[in-house]
């Protein structure tokens, strides 16, 4: 019995570790690639950039209570005449998240040829190519027909 629940507390301390760093890689990129430095920049709010930044923290700490407790939380609003609103306004936030993530790849993909030509090698890009698409095939190869 002491065994089963050391083994859940365990696991419990492993996944909570695993999530927590998982969830600040996702926001250290989310900085790194300078969404919300870039929309302070292009809205002129600036001195507002403490506000946006909080926003994100709020936003995926909230995304994560509504995931982690969706049966708890969601599952009655899902059918009552509030749900209806309250998931049309998820999916706006949503779909700003993506529209967000887009552009911020954009920007980021311009990063690359610089990079290429600074470090000298532009000669070795067919290769870096044929590597990426031969380890994208490969994995999907793994993942989708042998089930791994």
């Amino acid at each position: 019995m002491w065994a089963e629940w050391g083994q859940q507390i365990f696991l419990a301390v492993v996944g909570l570790s695993a999530g927590a760093a998982v969830a600040g890689g996702l926001f250290s990129f989310i900085v790194e690639l300078g969404v919300v430095a870039d929309f302070a920049d292009r809205t002129h709010t600036g001195d507002r950039i403490l506000l946006y930044e909080t926003s994100v923290a709020l936003g995926g700490i909230l995304g994560n209570l509504l995931y982690v407790f969706k049966d708890g939380l969601t599952g009655h609003m899902a059918v009552s005449a509030t749900g209806g609103g309250i998931l049309a306004v998820f999916g706006i936030f949503a779909g700003i998240f993506v529209g967000c993530w887009s552009m911020a790849l954009a920007e980021i993909l311009n990063v690359f040829p610089v990079f290429m030509r600074r470090m000298r090698i532009v000669r070795y890009m067919t290769a870096f190519i044929l590597s990426v698409a031969i380890g994208k095939g490969l994995g999907a190869y793994l993942f989708f027909v042998r089930g791994w």
